[in-house]
């Protein structure tokens, strides 16, 4: 029971001094750090987001002027009930490759 005890303490006392060294370290960043998504990611990810937000601006309106009279012609339009969620679900679609997506490598990168 002793050993462990001891094996306790050293551990902690462990942790402790290198959760003191990573909090006084500055947080620059290395010279080997790759990052996760490329340009060309970030571009698809755009096109994906403005995929979703024209969906949802060809769903919006179809207000009538007097509030006792329902159209339903504008309201149930085929821009509404069918363009709209086929163009936000593209979006959707875009957006899961450009996460999926992995960056080209260059003649660089390759080591």
């Amino acid at each position: 029971m002793a050993k462990s005890t001891s094996h306790t303490a050293y551990s902690s006392s462990t942790a402790k001094s290198s959760i003191s060294r990573k909090s006084s370290a500055p947080s620059a960043p290395r010279g080997n750090q790759v990052f996760l998504f490329d340009k060309s990611n970030f571009i698809w990810m755009g096109i994906g987001m403005a995929c979703i937000i024209l969906g949802f601006a060809l769903m919006s309106g179809g207000k009538s002027p007097d509030p006792h009279q329902f159209l339903y012609d504008e309201i149930y339009s085929f821009r509404r009930i069918t363009l709209a969620p086929i163009v936000i679900l593209i979006g959707f679609g875009i957006e899961a490759y450009a996460i999926l997506m992995r960056p080209k490598k260059g003649p660089e990168k390759q080591a």
